[in-house]
This record gives C-alpha cells, structure tokens and sequence, in this order.
C-alpha cells in the first residue's frame, strides 16, 4: 500500500466518518424528540430509553451507511480537485481508477459489514428495542397471546390452516382450523380445536371436533380430546413469519423456513422479496461511489461542482433510489414482480446509471 492510497483513503475515511456521525446525530435527534414526548408520559425513566435508542442505532446505521458514502465521495473528490491534487496525479500519470481505488475498497468493506448486521445483528436488535419499548417503557405485561395478522397458513398441497391467536413463543395456537382438499380443490375434511401445543412428538389439538364430508353430501362429526396434527411449522414460525414480523428473522431463519416447504408448492412472494431485498442493499454502498465519483468527476475528468451542488446531486440520487427500492420491494410482495428481481432491481438501475455516467468522465 503506498503513501499515497493510504493519504486518499485516509481523508476519505475521515470525510466518511464526519458525514456518518452527522447524519447519524440528525436521525437521532429526530426520531428522539418524535418519541421521547409519549415516552415521558408513562414515567419509565432514562436507562429504558437510552436502551431503546442504543438497540435502534444498527437499523439507523442501515439506512444511513450508503447516503454517507455517497456525500463523502462528493466531498472528498471536491476537496482533492479544489486543492489541485487530481490534477498532480493525473499529472504523473497516475490513472483515475488508482486514484479512487480507496474509495471501492471502503465501500467494499463497509458492505460486507452491512451483510452482517441485516443477516443476524438488525433482527436481534429489532426484536430487543420492541420488547424494551412495551415493557420496560410503556409498562405493559407480558403479552401471553398475540393476534396473528397474518392468520392463515398453506401447511401443505392440500391443507390449510386458520389461526385466531398465537401464544408468545408459538407453542401454543388458539382458535385453529385446518381445512383438508382432495385432488379436485373439493372441502374434504374441517379439524376445528381450541388450541395446539407443541410438544417433542409434535402438534397436539386439544377440545374440538373433526367433520368429515362424504360425497353424498352428508357430514360425519367427531369429538375428540386429544389428537396429534401433521403441521410442518414449528413454533418459531408462528412467532415470526405468521405474525407479520419477517423483519425480525434471520437469513439463517428465513432459509430454514423456505427449505420446509419448498416442495409444496407454497409462495413466498413476501418473505423472499424482503430477503433479497435485505441482501442486495448493502451493496449499495459500492453503486453510491460509482455514482458519486461519476458525478463529481463527469464535466471534465478531473475538476468537480461546488460542495452545494454535491450536498444537492446526493440528496436527489438518494431519495431516487429510496423510492425505487421501497417501490420494487412492494412490487415483489404483491406477487407483481419476481422477489429476486424486486430486491435487486434497484441496484441493477442505479448500478447501470452509475456506470454509464463513468463511460461520460473523461479518463
């Protein structure tokens, strides 16, 4: 590594670290007083708060990461061109891609590290600033029960499964119907019960009744007690897929979930469009420098913009991208467009745009 890729990345890393806590400090300070005012109302004291914001801090980080990037490449490109220093290395005949070689390799490794904190980091912490917000600040019990807002199931080719409420750690679902087809799509058989426990066997209904429709039209009902149910989910599911709560669930979690029921033909338009989605947006990092170094660098390969004009062409390009990205994830879990394509295709425009404006700089 030479003196002088270590000076760029230096000052880049410097810039990016400044535009990182300075919009990390705004989002903060936003998002504080929109909460703290009914926070205060329930008397919780600091140390609940302060933890609500500290686990929030990796989600922030998230989101705020790639629009940093792009407003440090701005910066630090208009800096160096100000000072003349682009010129002086061009001058020795230095090429423009060694020159912002710092500037993938940071973005590089600054998308790795996003990858860790959506695969495990962001759920976890997620999950813990809910639970800190409902317990220890706003006082509220312990939920036994929650309402499944998503409640019905495809637990096989031939079954579904409704479920009114779901105990919290899903070992327990109350108000269950499953609902059995044969090869025609034609109602064969309803299991109602109260409730399903899980246990080392298996799921268990307990109190309900059986109806076994027969092709005469006639019905046969059974009450039963007790009797095991073939259910492939397992608890965890219920805490997280059916509760509407995919944001909440790791990739290994997700890939769990999906290999269960790959082979019976269920759609996870939703579930699939949110993990490509989570994958492809750290990447985003490298497309923002592509972007920013094409922007800064495009009227005459080696002299930029005002810093304004930056600050202003960053704003623009990343509210471009927000919107596209939030557009395609809906797309994709509507079913209107593939969940692999939905979570990538912003990445594929603006990665394009990106490279098409470098096509313009003058080398």
């Amino acid at each position: 590594m030479t003196i002088l890729f270590r000076y760029i990345l230096r000052e880049y890393a410097k810039i990016f670290l400044m535009c990182f806590a300075g919009l990390m400090t705004i989002y903060m300070v936003i998002d504080f007083f929109e909460k703290v005012r009914r926070f205060l109302r329930y008397d919780s004291g600091v140390v609940p708060m302060l933890t609500y914001f500290a686990l929030k801090i990796p989600a922030i980080s998230f989101q705020v990461v790639p629009f940093a990037v792009l407003v440090a490449t701005l910066l630090t490109l208009g800096l160096l061109s100000r000072s003349n220093e682009i010129t002086a290395l061009r001058s020795s005949g230095i090429s423009l891609l060694w020159v912002t070689s710092p500037f993938l390799i940071l973005a590089g490794g600054l998308a790795v590290i996003l990858l860790a904190f959506s695969s495990t980091i962001i759920p976890l912490a997620s999950g813990k600033a809910e639970e800190v917000r409902m317990i220890q600040i706003e006082k509220k019990p312990v939920p036994l029960t929650v309402q499944a807002p998503q409640p019905w199931a495809r637990i096989g080719t031939d079954a579904l499964m409704r479920v009114t409420t779901i105990d919290v750690g899903g070992k327990t679902l109350r108000g269950v119907r499953l609902f059995y087809f044969n090869q025609t799509f034609r109602l064969d058989q309803v299991v109602e019960a109260a409730e399903a426990q899980y246990a080392a066997s298996g799921w268990v209904l307990r109190n309900g009744t059986r109806r076994q429709f027969a092709l005469n039209h006639t019905v046969d009902l059974t009450l039963f007690t007790d009797q095991p149910a073939d259910i492939p989910l397992i608890p965890d599911d219920f805490s997280t897929t059916l509760t509407g709560n995919s944001d909440t669930m790791t990739f290994r979690e997700i890939r769990n979930y999906i290999g269960r029921f790959q082979h019976e033909e269920v759609s996870f338009a939703r579930l699939l469009t949110d993990y490509y989605g989570r994958m492809a947006f750290p990447f985003v990092t490298i497309i923002m420098v592509l972007i920013g170094i094409a922007l800064s660098l495009r009227r005459s390969g080696v002299r930029g913009g005002s810093m304004a004009m930056g600050i202003g062409q960053a704003f623009i390009v990343g509210f471009c991208y927000w919107t596209t990205h939030s557009i395609a994830i809906a797309l994709g879990r509507g079913g209107a467009m593939a969940p692999m394509f939905a979570g990538w295709m912003a990445n594929i425009l603006f990665g394009s745009f990106g490279l098409y404006l470098l096509l313009k700089v003058r080398h």
